[in-house]
């Protein structure tokens, strides 16, 4: 049937070739106008699964917590930080590709209720130190001018004598309008830390509320295009740019970073597509150095290469019409059907070669290699076929989908070596073949295995037994973090959150229909060792909230006269002038006898402003009051503070935890290190434990794995039984089935075993080495094993070994390009498939040859080789 297929190619090579081409056109065009992919990992697994499906519904309650933009601000003060995130959410919203734009620390609700947020004892403290401080906040408050404050450091420095605090107070008051009034002296713009000043010297302790921290998050919900491969690049981009347009930029003391899952997605993409032309067209260039070598002859090389590279896209083509978007895994269908495809145009191009150089005649000789490979090649392709296809059952879709592309790319590739390969071959009429092809200098080699076999066998037996502790310990890392390049800005900002408990993004998240179930299933949670803590809409509802309004009011009616001053005409530049003299000289007498370089220090910045322009004295007043101003304010509001309920929460607030329909949302932080994976699944599995229902990164992590493991264990028995059963009715023999996959288990077990031993994790990327490598092992085996059924003797000096070692070469530069990716998982997943490459390797040249020992049938064997 295939030399009829050949023949019939032989017969109108051109009509095979042209129609062979419009499909690779058609492959090409599908391929540039609609390849997509996701680098979403969640969306590796089947959404029928429980925990999908929990997430399905996270999504549906909470949309705006799914592919989300988070920016990070940073800055010098906590001031500067909030300032920046408030005008980016103001200059951010309403505006195209931006749905919603959002602070999680909602800045007005908080500024006027955050008394209401600390303990008790915190409020009393904070409120006694307002209290504590009205005899300078009233005079200031009623005279914001220099002479004002002259006025009140003069009167508070006799005060302060009487206490050691007090004192040290007052003179950290001193060394910081001291600062800013030689900063201003200098002509330099500064304000004076009045949170610091009026904390005692303390930063970011502010008396108006709860400590300022130096970092804004700001939340965007982006429009996403997912036409484009980075569906959120231009919403990205916009963010930057307005961010750039406020200035908020590291030349101004600022750090603004981007995370979360929208920029991860992206930036996870534009690492896997770094290089990759140059990768290709690199491992194209050594694929056709090594079929140089093996082929000898341009005309088949380019024969061979056109094969490769039409089936390529005809596989590319069909890949989109069978599941649109490709995911991380599917992906790398090119470099699988690289080195497969590649390996049946080496093999039917090399016994093509033998067989011209002992015919002569090309379509004879294209017949004969029909006729003596056609067999082994069919047979190959079945069984990668059917070893492919034994994932599609698993839940486990990222392999699901490359086993059926990579399935239906043999089927493609094995039908253009039988078809389009010879056409070409006979179009470009490669020249007669004067040399042997066989390396006869390997037949050593061969005689050694064949006179030490036991020492083989017990040499492989004795170092798969060793590895077997190692086997044991071997690791699955189901992080996709530990995929990623941590040196993008996405994924280093992500762990940057994740150091602190606060903002760390790997926590789980439950839903409840109502308050009372939440309740109840925070007690349940919270119960469990391995939870730090947990939040909801209820954690937003302050506690003792009777005893914090009756001490914040009592504040509120002895602070009135500072809160709502009657202000002063402000003084003439000459009054101001006479008030600096009057104080500097006041505090110079004050310390005379017992001199404080803090005093002297900053009477010399009086005297140096009485004696400066009035423009600078100006500059001055402002430096030390708009702080001061702006601390006012917020005293205000912090003292207008009113009962909190889940109704009066601020919409926007109340809907990140509460939907319209009464679901409330539960957020699950962990004990240590949230981008531990060990730490991350025993979590899952406490909370999961009494919370089935849960979501989030830990969840889906350890789940992930399992369905991972459970996946290949599942596919595996599935080849296993499938590959046998094919080798069985093909090979009608139950001995030569098991020398068949025998080696090529043991070639697996090693692999695992050298990767645990080298430090290689299997992960979500690198794993498909295993179906990959059972591909090629079982093709490598299949020929052997066939050639050995025929009595070919010295296997290693015969022409099959010669194919097999240069499509071996193929197989490894196409896997060993991925080494080479800046992406991490990629670049895992060269370093995996060189490990199982080599194994498989040895496994084929040393194994085999001594599992198989002598031919049944050597005579008949000399007579087909010769």
């Amino acid at each position: 049937m295939l030399e009829k297929l050949v023949a019939f190619c032989l017969r109108w090579p051109w009509t095979v070739v042209l129609l062979t081409l419009a499909l690779t056109g058609g492959g090409v065009y599908l391929t540039v106008e609609r390849f997509a992919i996701d680098t979403d990992t969640t969306n590796l697994f089947s959404p029928n699964m429980a925990w999908r499906k929990n997430q399905t519904a996270l999504y549906r309650a909470f949309p705006q917590l799914e592919n989300s933009i988070v920016a990070v601000i940073d800055a010098k003060t906590g001031e500067a930080a909030d300032d920046a995130a408030a005008r980016l959410t103001a200059a951010l919203a309403g505006k195209p590709l931006m749905q919603r734009v959002w602070r999680p620390d909602d800045p007005a609700f908080f500024m006027k209720n955050g008394l209401l947020y600390l303990d008790l004892p915190e409020v009393e403290h904070t409120v006694g130190m307002m209290l504590g401080q009205r005899d300078v906040l009233t005079p200031l408050a009623q005279d914001p001018t220099l002479r004002g404050l002259s006025t009140v450091l003069v009167a508070n420095q006799k005060r302060a004598a009487g206490s050691e605090r007090a004192t040290a107070m007052y003179l950290a008051g001193l060394d910081e309008f001291s600062r800013a009034f030689e900063e201003t002296l200098a002509g330099r713009q500064t304000q004076v830390d009045w949170e610091k000043l009026l904390a005692g010297g303390k930063a970011d302790a502010a008396p108006a509320g709860p400590p300022l921290e130096k970092r804004r998050i700001v939340l965007i919900t982006p429009t996403l295009d997912f036409t484009a491969l980075q569906p959120a690049a231009d919403a990205i981009a916009l963010v930057r740019k307005t961010a750039a347009e406020l200035g908020v930029t590291k030349e101004n003391g600022f750090l603004f970073r981007l995370t979360g899952e929208a920029p991860l997605a992206d930036e996870e993409f534009a690492t896997l597509s770094e290089n990759m032309a140059l990768n290709t067209a690199g491992t194209l260039v050594v694929v056709s150095f090594i079929l140089l070598a093996a082929l000898r002859s341009p005309k088949l090389i380019l024969a061979v290469l056109l094969t490769l590279l039409a089936g390529l896209a005809m596989t590319s083509g069909v890949g989109v019409l069978l599941i649109g978007r490709f995911n991380l895994i599917s992906v790398a269908f090119a470099a699988l059907f690289i080195g497969l495809g590649v390996d049946f145009g080496i093999q039917f191009a090399t016994r093509y070669r033998e067989e011209r150089h002992g015919h002569g005649d090309l379509e004879r000789a294209l017949l004969a290699a029909t006729r003596g490979i056609g067999g082994s090649l069919t047979l190959a392709a079945v069984s990668l076929l059917a070893g492919f296809f034994c994932f599609l059952p698993t839940k486990f879709l990222g392999v699901a989908e490359l086993g059926l592309i990579a399935g239906v790319g043999m089927i493609i590739a094995y039908v253009a070596t039988l078809s389009f390969l010879p056409a070409l071959i006979k179009i470009l009429h490669p020249p007669a073949e004067h040399v042997p092809i066989a390396t006869h200098s390997l037949a050593t080699v061969d005689h050694w295995i064949a006179h030490h076999r036991k020492l083989v066998l017990f040499g492989t037996a004795a170092v798969v037994l060793a590895g077997t502790p190692y086997l044991l310990r071997l690791r699955f890392d189901s992080n996709p973090m530990n995929l990623r390049d941590q040196k993008v800005e996405s994924v280093a900002t992500f762990l940057d959150l994740n150091a602190d408990p606060k903002t760390a993004p790997n926590k789980i998240e439950t839903l409840a229909s109502s308050f009372e179930a939440a309740r109840e299933l925070k007690q349940k949670i919270l119960a469990l060792p391995e939870v730090d803590h947990v939040d909801s809409i209820e954690s937003l509802i302050p506690v003792d909230q009777d005893e914090k309004l009756a001490l914040i009011e009592r504040a509120s009616k002895e602070l009135h006269d500072a809160l709502y001053p009657k202000v002063r005409p402000a003084p003439s530049d000459a009054e101001t002038i006479k008030a600096l003299t009057n104080a500097a000289r006041t505090l110079r007498a004050a310390v005379a006898k017992a001199p404080s370089p803090q005093t002297l220090r900053f009477a010399a910045a009086l005297d140096g402003l009485a004696k400066a322009r009035p423009e600078i004295r100006e500059k001055a007043r402002a430096a030390a009051f708009t702080g001061f101003e702006k601390l006012m304010g917020q005293m205000r509001d912090a003292l207008k503070a009113q009962r909190v309920t889940p109704d009066s929460l601020p919409e926007q607030l109340r809907s990140d935890w509460m939907t319209p329909t009464g679901v409330l949302r539960l957020e699950t932080t962990p004990k240590g290190d949230g981008n531990d994976l060990e730490v991350m699944t025993k979590f899952a599995d406490a909370v999961l434990s009494v919370a089935p229902e849960s979501s989030g990164a830990p969840v889906i992590i350890s789940e992930a794995g399992k369905t991972v493991t459970q996946a290949f264990l599942q596919a595996g028995i599935y080849a296993f039984v499938a590959v046998f059963l094919i080798l069985a009715i093909a090979l009608r023999n139950a001995k030569d089935v098991a020398l068949t996959l025998g080696p090529l288990v043991l070639a697996g077990v090693m692999s695992l075993q050298a990767a645990e031993i080298l430090g290689v994790p299997l992960n979500f990327a690198n794993i498909i080495a295993l179906p990959l490598m059972f591909g090629v092992g079982v093709a490598f085996h299949i020929y052997y094993v066939i050639a050995w059924r025929k009595g070919v003797v010295d296997m290693l000096a015969s022409s099959l070994t010669r194919a097999i070692f240069f499509s071996s070469l193929t197989t490894g530069t196409a896997f060993g390009s991925l080494f080479l990716s800046s992406h991490p998982g990629t670049a895992s997943m060269g370093e995996f498939l060189t490990i199982s490459l080599f194994f498989t390797l040895l496994a084929a040249f040393i194994i085999v040859p001594a599992f198989l020992g002598p031919p049944p049938h050597p005579a008949e064997g000399e007579a087909d080789a010769a």
